[in-house]
């Protein structure tokens, strides 16, 4: 059975939950090796390895089976949904309803719309929320805005929406690209619900973004995008005879994480 409870427990402001994203069963085994109490997918790094854009209806069947395969660890499991595969409130909420049957406990749910290249309407935004909530209300919600990825990267904008989202019933927002201190506090002190961060290198600190009250940090696509980069640099090592970039693990840990 799903503990939402200890889930929800580990979003504390100013002593953050550091959550790994994974493409893949194998990073989240080693993930849960490491003692990391919680791991998330990331939508990028799933639909990439599927050969797919990001956030399109057809990354559905993919994200769920990663998940029912990742529900095999014993550790708690958020799913990055992108914006939901749909712009329907009642088909996103099956999907979350799915996905919480698996052994699901949080699921993040964005406004950028990559059809359109803009956000979401509030209110439609805030419908889809509800219904979530409506149909999974102990599963945590992290309603996610692009308000600094792809809006107008104000945070008179992204106060707004953390507000409505909260209002809606989410658990928790997440505003990716949020880096100045002083808009990270004035949306910290707006969304009245835990915070989540996105970690971006050479921005901020794990212990700065404690110290603005931040309940979460995600690594996001960083790992995978850090996989691709070394994956390449072994190859072209051992093509020009150089050395491997990082030490690999062995057939039988790998059978072991897997078995």
């Amino acid at each position: 059975m799903t503990d939402f409870t200890a889930f929800r427990d580990l979003h504390v402001p100013g002593t953050p939950l550091l959550l790994p994203n994974t493409w893949d069963f194998g990073f989240g085994a080693l993930l849960a090796q490491q003692g990391f109490p919680a791991i998330a997918t990331t939508s990028l790094g799933v639909a990439a390895a599927a050969g797919e854009p990001d956030s399109v209806p057809s990354g559905r069947a993919a994200t769920v089976v990663l998940a029912r395969t990742l529900a095999r660890l014993d550790v708690l499991l958020t799913v990055d949904i992108g914006e939901g595969f749909s712009a329907d409130p009642g088909e996103v909420a099956d999907l979350v309803e799915e996905l919480a049957g698996i052994g699901v406990a949080g699921v993040n749910l964005e406004d950028w719309r990559v059809t359109d290249g803009r956000l979401a309407d509030i209110d439609a935004q805030c419908a889809l929320i509800r219904a979530v909530k409506d149909r999974v209300p102990d599963l945590f919600l992290n309603a996610r805005t692009d308000t600094h990825l792809g809006g107008d990267h104000s945070a008179d904008t992204a106060a707004e929406r953390v507000r409505a989202y909260a209002g809606a019933g989410a658990d928790g927002v997440f505003v990716p690209g949020l880096v100045a201190p002083e808009d990270v506090e004035r949306v910290v002190s707006a969304a009245g619900v835990p915070v989540n961060l996105l970690f971006i290198p050479g921005a901020a600190t794990l212990a700065g973004l404690a110290d603005l009250g931040v309940a979460r940090v995600s690594v996001g696509s960083l790992p995978y995008r850090v996989a691709l980069v070394s994956a390449l640099e072994t190859v072209c090592a051992v093509r020009d005879g150089g050395e491997l970039p990082a030490k690999p693990l062995t057939f039988d840990e790998i059978a072991a994480l897997v078995g």
